[in-house]
């Protein structure tokens, strides 16, 4: 548990430790930086029950310099906990020094590297330097994500000239758990401009590859910028020799008149950190995506799905009917042997002879179980009503239907999100837009899709692209159902 403590940035300088410590560390501040600002013991404020500490600090830095001051406290941190920054010193906030940065049990360190400094300008355009606003940025990344309740290192608190193996270095003494290092681009491509990730292919590839989408889907939500694409790279020494995922963001280009102005401003650069802080914050706590195909399988739609599924290790679930099955027995074999999950869908998808009754409904359900049992050895508990649970076909007996196969020990899903793909003639720039519009950003998703429709398997990988900061998980047992 993380003991209670300050963490505070004020005029005189940044404090981290003990409330017993603050006054013997205060008056060394103010000796040392010949300030004559007086701030009354915090300590004893804190003792008064009916003082809020917050306010009242806030209150004092403004008596004493006349300084209006911001007050956050960290999510998830006790109360006495909070880090103050003062008005007007908001673009120089100190980082957090490594040696009070002992991570413990259940605590994410964050460590981001301004790039370049001292001597080392970077790129430079009309007086804006690269090293200056590569700073700043962080600074306000530094901010949010302190506020999301996360530990956060800098490299450098300011302008100071750090090699490439001190910055990689820094990141894996100090154990952090991602690294983020930011930049500026520059090109001699007239109009070039946008937000563009690294990633290294040495380096935890699959993490750092998903956390770069992720940071670029949400910097470009937030600022509006060009997303440019991701970038695979051997080269770049500091994310290459990082042991933690981590990226390079390019955060736009000091060559574009347009878009330096914009990075050089305060209001940008908050937008810039508040989307990198909430991809960070989306890479550490995904969500769920449960995706589910039906009406499978087919010979070569089903077997061009089960590729891109295998190439990117993900997992599903497939809604079979039996015929197909039948059809296609090795197809039903194969995706039980990549380990996705299996679940019934139907026999015949004829709705007025399935939903003709609930006998009629259990008897086609019972041949397309067996079809399934024969070709794979599963016996399968998961179901689908053609349809979905509810559709125009079945009011009359869906209610009945569902608690004759609930007593049975069987479980329907239904789902909250769609491709519409069982439409005629889709068009995969529509079932792209689909998905994305259909999922309203929910914690956990069960996305409809179908393995026959061939356009499905064409925009399957752009699709799952969308998706970053989202898990992919197959459906079981243990998963509550999404019912309409």
């Amino acid at each position: 548990m993380r003991k209670s403590g300050l963490y505070l940035s004020g005029p005189y300088g940044q404090y981290t430790g003990e409330y017993g410590d603050y006054i013997e560390w205060r008056e060394k501040s103010i000796s040392r930086t010949g300030k004559n600002i007086i701030i009354f013991l915090l300590a004893a404020v804190m003792a008064v029950v009916s003082v809020n500490p917050i306010a009242e600090y806030r209150n004092q830095i403004k008596a004493a310099s006349g300084q209006e001051s911001q007050v956050s406290v960290a999510e998830g941190a006790d109360k006495e906990q909070f880090f103050l920054i003062p008005g007007g010193q908001q673009e120089t906030i100190p980082g957090v020094p490594a040696e009070n940065l002992k991570k413990e049990p259940g605590e994410t360190l964050i460590l981001l590297d301004p790039g370049h400094g001292g001597e080392d300008e970077g790129c430079s355009r009309e007086g804006a330097e690269e090293k200056e606003i590569n700073l700043r940025i962080a600074y306000q990344l530094q901010k949010k994500l302190l506020e999301m309740g996360y530990r956060v290192h800098l490299t450098r608190n300011g302008d100071r000239e750090l090699t490439l193996e001190e910055r990689a270095k820094e990141a894996n003494e100090t154990g952090a758990d991602l690294c983020i290092s930011l930049h500026q681009n520059a090109s001699e491509e007239a109009g070039a401009e946008g937000i563009e990730i690294w990633y290294s292919i040495q380096n935890q590839k699959e993490e750092s590859e998903r956390l770069s989408r992720i940071i670029q889907k949400y910097a470009v939500q937030s600022t509006g910028a060009v997303s440019r694409e991701l970038v695979e790279s051997e080269e770049l020494y500091v994310i290459r020799e990082c042991t933690m995922p981590s990226c390079l963001i390019e955060t736009g280009f000091l060559t574009n008149n347009a878009e330096r102005k914009k990075l050089e401003s305060p209001e940008y650069q908050e937008q810039l950190a508040k989307g990198i802080a909430e991809g960070i914050n989306a890479y550490l706590h995904p969500k769920t995506m449960y995706l589910t195909f039906d009406d499978g399988p087919s010979e070569e739609n089903t077997a061009r799905i089960l590729d891109i599924l295998k190439a990117r290790n993900i997992k599903a679930t497939f809604f079979l009917v039996g015929e197909n099955v039948e059809k296609h027995p090795e197809m039903a074999r194969r995706i039980v042997q990549e380990g996705h999950t299996i679940g019934i869908h139907c026999y015949s998808h004829d709705y007025k002879a399935l939903y003709a009754s609930t006998d009629s409904y259990l008897a086609d359900f019972e041949k397309a179980r067996e079809a399934v049992k024969a070709a794979t050895g599963v016996e399968a508990k998961l179901f689908r009503f053609p349809g979905g649970s509810i559709n125009a076909h079945n009011k009359k007996v869906y209610q009945q239907i569902a608690r004759e196969m609930t007593d049975r020990g069987y479980i329907y899903y239904d789902w909250n999100a769609s491709l519409e793909d069982a439409v005629s003639n889709p068009k995969p720039e529509t079932l792209i837009q689909n998905a994305v519009t259909s999922t309203l950003d929910r914690k956990k998703v069960i996305m409809l899709a179908h393995d026959v429709i061939s356009e499905t398997n064409q925009c399957l990988e752009e699709i799952l692209d969308q998706f970053p900061e989202y898990q992919m998980e197959p459906l079981s047992e243990e998963i509550d159902p999404i019912q309409f």
